[in-house]
């Protein structure tokens, strides 16, 4: 790919760290965000040493001018504040160049102040005084502010899906097929055959995962024997299984289901389908751990993640059902309605399994003042809402 170096150590040690070592199943698209972020890391912006003394030496040498120092102070700062925004960069570069704004910021401040106390305040140096002082408060500003915002900007594949497509079928051309590397959901029609010894057992927990991808993801890495729960994808995978499943979980009065999805529209009425769906527990009591993905968790994060946009989710946002909108903050719906959302497929097999873990763990004492669960609803049916994603 054009602007882009990359060699087969970084993509063989892409492939065994994304898989623990070749010990947990991964998707391809886990695969195309797991290199798009280590590609992210591998474009490093100019170091602080290079800028700043490029910086000071230009102003220096263009001092005996007036307009030059502030024409070339005009250019770093835009060429910082872009930086800041760029979708092309991850947020560690992006925080980077904010600090950059402040550092220039506060530069311009203490020369102002220097200045005022040596030269004569003609109508002239004021003048210059001001422009000075302005435009530091003004870097200062951008830098502080953009600080602010940064986990939230949106960002965009710094390769297309066709490109990593190419890349992968070539690395198993040459290197053989990736073991751990999941196929695309299989629809399988035909009930399988269960014990009948087997089937008059039920299940303590229900995960529910709103693509097939994730369920798959969870089957394939062993979760439903290490976690002793069912695992099911609002879609109805894996459909060999379904039906007979559900019925094994209806005979459970104290089945505890637990909600994972992507943080979009679609995701966000994970709940709501299973609260309201004949098919899964409308009219029932069971309580509904949403384990995320959120807007509540991503605004209340300090890390970053993944986020981007589309119109089709702006639009898919403004028709979320009442009872749903009702649920949301006006600032997790503002968020949605933005057209914002992050994919759970732009996390790592190893954080999901932790996560929707550590999920479960918390969840075995609701009524604790300790529980790390939020409640929503007061009445049968109650649903709860991990206040964390990992």
């Amino acid at each position: 790919m054009s602007n882009v170096q990359i060699t087969d150590p970084f993509f063989a040690k892409a492939i065994a760290d994304i898989s623990a070592n070749n010990t947990l199943f991964f998707t391809p698209k886990q695969l195309l965000y797991f290199l798009d972020n280590r590609l992210r890391s591998k474009s490093k912006s100019i170091s602080r040493f290079s800028w700043l003394f490029l910086y000071l030496f230009l102003n220096l040498f263009t001092s005996i001018f007036i307009v030059v120092p502030l024409i070339i102070n005009f250019i770093f700062i835009w060429k910082f504040c872009n930086n800041t925004i760029s979708s092309k960069l991850n947020i560690t570069n992006r925080k980077d160049n904010a600090r950059n704004l402040q550092i220039i910021g506060g530069i311009l401040l203490c020369i102002g102040i220097i200045f005022s106390f040596t030269l004569s305040l003609s109508s002239r140096t004021v003048i210059l005084f001001v422009t000075i002082l302005i435009t530091g408060l003004f870097s200062l500003y951008l830098g502080t502010r953009q600080l602010g915002r940064i986990k939230f900007l949106t960002q965009e594949f710094l390769l297309s899906q066709s490109q990593f497509q190419d890349w992968l079928a070539r690395w198993q051309q040459i290197n053989g097929s990736i073991l751990k590397i999941l196929p695309s959901p299989k629809q399988e029609n035909t009930p399988a055959t269960i014990n009948p010894d087997v089937t008059a057992y039920s299940f303590d927990r229900l995960v529910v995962c709103d693509t097939a991808s994730i369920a798959q993801l969870l089957i394939a890495n062993n979760f439903h024997f290490e976690n002793n729960c069912a695992i099911l994808s609002i879609t109805g995978y894996p459909q060999s299984i379904f039906d007979t499943t559900m019925q094994m979980l209806r005979r459970n009065p104290d089945l505890k289901v637990y909600a994972i999805h992507d943080c979009n529209p679609r995701g966000i009425a994970l709940v709501h389908n299973l609260r309201t769906n004949a098919n899964w527990f409308l009219n029932s009591e069971i309580a509904i751990i949403d384990i995320g993905l959120t807007p509540r968790q991503i605004i209340a994060t300090k890390r970053g993640m993944f986020i981007q946009s589309s119109p089709e989710s702006t639009q898919a946002a403004k028709q979320l059902p009442e009872e749903i909108r009702q649920s949301l903050s006006a600032e997790e719906l503002a968020w949605l309605e933005s057209g914002k959302f992050v994919e759970l497929e732009s996390f790592t097999p190893q954080r999901i399994i932790k996560v929707l873990q550590k999920g479960i763990a918390g969840s075995q004492t609701l009524e604790s003042d300790d529980s790390s669960l939020l409640l929503v609803g007061n009445t049968g049916n109650d649903m709860y809402v991990v206040e964390s994603f990992g």
